[in-house]
Formats: C-alpha cells, sequence, structure tokens
C-alpha cells in the first residue's frame, strides 16, 4: 500500500466516526418542534513511511494514525414560526475569563495612578 493510500484509508475511517450523531444521536421530534443536535468536530491524521535501497530492496515500512474530537455545541430548534440557534456556552469558562478581565483592570488602573513619594518608602 502505497503512502496516498493509506492517508487516504485513515482519513476515510475518521471521517466516518466523526459525525454529530455519534455525539448526539438523532434529531428528536415533539410535535411541530424539531430539535437538531449541533456539534463540532474536529479530526487530524497523518502518515508517513519509507524505504531503503541497497542492501533489502524490500526493506521498507509505513505507519499512520488520527485523533478525533467530538464536542456538544448547541442546537437548531425549528418550529412552525421559524428556527433559532441556541449555543451551549461554558459557564466556568465565561467565569474565569470575566475573572480575568477584572483583574487585569485592576492591574492597568493601578499601574497609571500617581504614586507619592511617601508611598515608595
Amino acid at each position: 500500500m502505497n503512502i496516498a493510500d493509506l492517508v487516504h484509508s485513515i482519513g476515510e475511517t475518521i471521517g466516518a466516526t466523526a459525525t454529530v450523531k455519534s455525539v448526539y444521536g438523532e434529531p428528536v421530534t415533539l410535535g411541530q418542534r424539531v430539535v437538531l443536535p449541533v456539534a463540532k468536530i474536529r479530526y487530524a491524521f497523518g502518515g508517513g513511511g519509507g524505504g531503503r535501497e541497497g542492501e533489502s530492496p524490500k526493506g521498507g515500512g509505513g505507519g499512520g494514525g488520527g485523533r478525533v474530537l467530538a464536542q456538544p455545541c448547541g442546537l437548531v430548534e425549528v418550529t412552525p414560526e421559524g428556527a433559532r440557534f441556541v449555543y451551549f456556552q461554558e459557564p466556568a469558562i465565561l467565569a474565569a475569563a470575566a475573572a480575568a478581565g477584572f483583574l487585569l483592570g485592576l492591574l492597568v488602573a493601578y499601574s497609571r495612578r500617581p504614586h507619592t513619594d511617601a508611598e515608595s518608602v
């Protein structure tokens, strides 16, 4: 198997498993409302190989691998009135970002205030 075939095979295998369906399952229908799950799917793959000439014309090898990350990120709600996207936010990340912004603001405010000679002693 040449390197192009190996990389193609790995990509197909990983791509077949990285689906929204594998994260959530099927869309849900409730009356006239349909909820479609949305996921962020990321995958990476690679492969390599080589051979040597000289002592052993059959010497050589190859290999490859990959990684899949499937993460829920929201849903689409479809009703007779229309469709809307609901984003799943991470409260811990938002709280950490707000705290970091607050602390940075305090640091900037402190560094800009005028210092007197009494404070430097």
